[in-house]
């Protein structure tokens, strides 16, 4: 376990909290330690020793990869559009404000990882990090995982992507570096809008776009092909063709390699939060979003493709190009809960070394 246990709760309620279901449920969790966490305010930890890391994807999914890795459950990112809220609920825990600030954390995923790699039935497919929550969360500068999970993929030279909203991957540019010497290695930031009004509300916890296109100029400036996933196109709020040009443009100008864009994406859980917030914040925007969204969790494909092509558009007009032509989707969907809709490009950029 990570710690010296300094944080660790006095009155014993650790087992408590376990026993009540703050560990996944089933055989995934095989031992749990809770504690809360001074420098993160607010933020209870959940250690968890799990008996896989890989996780395979539904076939029924959208996604066009069949393999992910998360580290971490639970994102103090506190994007009120994360999909991946409805996930706290199968654990028991709340999917709001619970979701932002009770963590679970894979103590054991990178040693585990590089022993179902090690296997002789695993088929050294392409691995996604990052689609559920992010894997460069707060959580990650206490923890640590990602070094570990970058070494053991590294090591048996196996393919994988990593798509993020936090600063905190630069800690790793040398070992990403080793990665993309061995294997083919994606490397995505999600930056959906440049609005500081809307990204205080919406994703308060995540770095501010600017940092995250820090991020992007980083990475190209040390030789590292980035690209951008614009997600999530906010409906009414962020889609205005000044703003998505505005978007756009900064993308290019940080020294993207692409710009996918995804539209918002409503899944039962992160959508009554997110009518919550847009209750709070928006109400007279509440009735275009229930038409909006009428028929389901995604916008209306006239929609994502009138976004689609009026970023592709910008795109054009800086000089930087969609990851991908066509109707395929993203090989990730973007850090803290979107996912792909009709129309999207391809998916995160390969990284290159100049």
């Amino acid at each position: 376990m990570h710690g010296d246990g300094s944080g660790d709760r006095p009155d014993g309620t650790a087992d408590a909290d376990a026993a009540r279901g703050a560990a996944p449920s089933g055989t995934e969790a095989v031992a749990t330690r809770t504690f809360d966490a001074p420098e993160l305010r607010g933020t209870t930890f959940h250690e968890v020793r799990v008996r896989s890391v890989l996780d395979r994807v539904p076939g029924a999914s959208r996604m066009p990869f069949e393999w992910t890795v998360n580290p971490y459950r639970g994102c103090a990112h506190a994007c009120v559009y994360c999909f991946a809220r409805k996930a706290h609920a199968h654990l028991g825990l709340d999917t709001g404000t619970g979701f932002d600030t009770r963590i679970l954390v894979k103590v054991n995923a990178p040693e585990l990882l590089r022993r179902q790699l090690a296997s002789p039935r695993w088929p050294g497919a392409h691995v996604a990090i990052g689609t559920n929550v992010d894997c460069y969360q707060p959580a990650e500068g206490r923890y640590r995982l990602m070094p570990g999970i970058i070494e053991a993929l590294r090591d048996r030279a196996n393919p994988f992507s990593v798509l993020t909203k936090g600063t905190l991957i630069l800690r790793d540019l040398d070992l990403l570096r080793q990665a993309a010497e061995a294997t083919d290695v994606g490397v995505c930031v999600s930056v959906g809008f440049t609005d500081h009004e809307l990204w205080r509300t919406v994703e308060p916890g995540a770095p501010a776009p600017e940092r995250r296109l820090d991020v992007v100029r980083a990475l190209a400036g040390a030789g590292v092909g980035c690209g951008v996933l614009m997600a999530p196109v906010v409906p009414f709020l962020g889609d205005r063709p000044e703003q998505l040009r505005a978007a756009v443009r900064a993308v290019a100008e940080a020294g993207a390699t692409s710009v996918t864009p995804l539209v918002l994406h409503l899944r039962p859980g992160a959508r009554e939060w997110f009518t919550r917030w847009l209750h709070r914040h928006h109400p007279g925007l509440v009735r275009r979003y229930e038409a909006m969204y009428a028929a389901g969790a995604y916008a209306p494909t006239w929609y994502q493709r009138l976004i689609t092509r009026q970023v592709h558009e910008f795109a054009a007009e800086f000089g930087i190009g969609p990851a991908g032509r066509g109707t395929s989707r993203p090989a990730v969907p973007p850090a803290g809960g979107e996912a792909p809709g009709h129309g999207a490009a391809a998916g995160p950029t390969r990284l290159t070394l100049r």
